[in-house]
């Protein structure tokens, strides 16, 4: 018994030795000296060494002054990284579609006199919960609001929203999308 037992428990030592510490070492190290930025967790500081958030993880932003992100199922915190939840509500379902009402009636009240069509992204959560990006309809349908709240003019507010908008992945994947804590950020610079 202890001879076919002996190898058994060997097997099982290297084995859990390989895959739970030396291959998580590796991968992690390699990560580290790779891609030093992403591996930490892609996130941004102010000047002087306070975390502001991350490039990855949708914030909540609610003032008018700022852009929205995508709204969040990790509900009851808006944009928990800690509770990382999609809604699992069908299109179908009577609760999807009264959170979907209660948004659109928000973004209007916000913004009375646009007119544009409201994109799905800001109404409907990401699968995640955690979406850092909006589209670039999401942004232009915002831009007014922002350039009547923070006095800039709209053309210098296309600008900012150019230099935050990232391009499809590898030029194929994806679509052209802003990253909202970004250019909350941008703002905050060009007119505090």
């Amino acid at each position: 018994m202890i001879k076919h037992l002996r190898p058994a428990i060997v097997s099982f030592a290297l084995l859990s030795l390989a895959t739970g510490v030396l291959y998580p070492l590796l991968v992690t190290s390699g990560a580290q000296v790779l891609f030093p930025k992403q591996a930490a967790g892609s996130l941004i500081e102010s000047k002087d060494g306070k975390l502001l958030g991350s490039e990855l993880i949708g914030q909540n932003f609610t003032s008018p002054k700022y852009f929205w992100g995508r709204p969040s199922a990790t509900a009851p915190m808006a944009n928990n990284a800690g509770g990382s939840s999609g809604s699992n509500q069908g299109p179908l379902n009577p609760a999807l579609a009264d959170a979907v009402k209660s948004r659109i009636e928000a973004l209007k009240v916000a913004d009375p006199s646009n007119t544009l069509p409201i994109p799905a992204d800001l109404v409907t959560a990401s699968a995640s919960g955690l979406d850092p990006h909006i589209s670039m309809a999401a942004a232009r349908y915002q831009a007014g609001r922002i350039s009547r709240e923070r006095l800039i003019p709209p053309k210098e507010l296309q600008r900012l929203i150019d230099a935050n908008t990232e391009a499809r992945d590898l030029q194929v994947l994806g679509e052209p999308r802003v990253n909202v804590l970004k250019l909350n950020l941008a703002l905050d610079a060009a007119k505090p």
